[in-house]
């Protein structure tokens, strides 16, 4: 809740900042009948759900700009200033951002497959729950968080994917086995979820972490309990299973 406040603050100031000095009408033209518009004023320009796929946006002002759902789809926006605009949900797959000024930018649940993001820093931009991050723009802790934010919207498969990239770029971040492990199981995945509780308790117990040990144990024999055929009192939607996973779900950013 504290996070998205900033976010709305954040894209209020800016709003508020670029009122009187709105985005170029003419320039917005040029835009919406040519897609192409380098070097434009678009700053606080509202173009929600536009399709703008290819468009020509190198160095363009947008400042504040409301580009959410917009499709932009191989769009050029080298060295575009884009702080403070709103990509919620926005198609940016394969487009060029090389250089641009993400500072505040909600890129929550956009797409970000095949993009080119070389030389941008999104420290102080929006991600979670977008699809297609490339592993450049973040570290395994990164990676961590954002995994934990699709979990927590019951997006098991956003998840484990988040998780893979983590584990990816550091083996040893131990909490991100457990997490995945959670994941897997709600995506009736429990041999990997198993193996991934497994691969958690031999890390923790090479650190003579003696609760991480133990929850990880106790993960695991939650989990072959729960795939026995036989029993249907344990399963990914019923009883002690269930209490299991939301209380390890509190302590992920813990073992984190």
């Amino acid at each position: 809740m504290k996070k998205l406040t900033t976010i709305a603050t954040t894209i209020l100031l800016l709003s508020m900042a670029t009122t009187a000095n709105a985005e170029n009408i003419s320039h917005l033209r040029q835009l919406l009948s040519t897609k192409s518009c380098q070097q434009c004023d678009l700053a606080g320009a509202g173009l929600v759900t536009n399709d703008l796929a290819g468009a020509k946006l190198e160095r363009a002002n947008l400042v504040g700009a409301n580009l959410s759902g917009a499709n932009l789809a191989g769009a050029d926006l080298r060295g575009a200033n884009l702080a403070g605009a709103s990509l919620n949900g926005a198609n940016l797959t394969g487009a060029d951002l090389r250089g641009a000024n993400l500072n505040g930018t909600d890129l929550r649940s956009a797409y970000l497959t095949n993009a080119n993001v070389q030389g941008i820093d999104v420290r102080a931009a929006y991600l979670e729950g977008a699809v297609g991050i490339p592993m450049t723009l973040g570290t395994a802790d990164d990676f961590y968080k954002w995994g934990y934010a699709a979990w927590q919207k019951n997006d098991f498969a956003g998840a484990v994917t988040n998780y893979d990239r983590a584990i990816g770029l550091n083996p040893q971040l131990t909490g991100a086995y457990i997490a995945r492990s959670m994941a897997r199981f709600r995506l009736q995945d429990d041999e990997g979820a198993i193996q991934d509780a497994m691969v958690a308790e031999r890390l923790y117990f090479a650190k003579s972490d003696r609760q991480g040990t133990q929850v990880a144990q106790a993960l695991i024999a939650k989990i072959k309990l729960a795939s026995k055929p036989s029993d249907t009192n344990v399963n990914p939607g019923n009883g002690n299973m269930v209490d299991l996973i939301t209380g390890l779900s509190s302590m992920l950013l813990k073992f984190f």
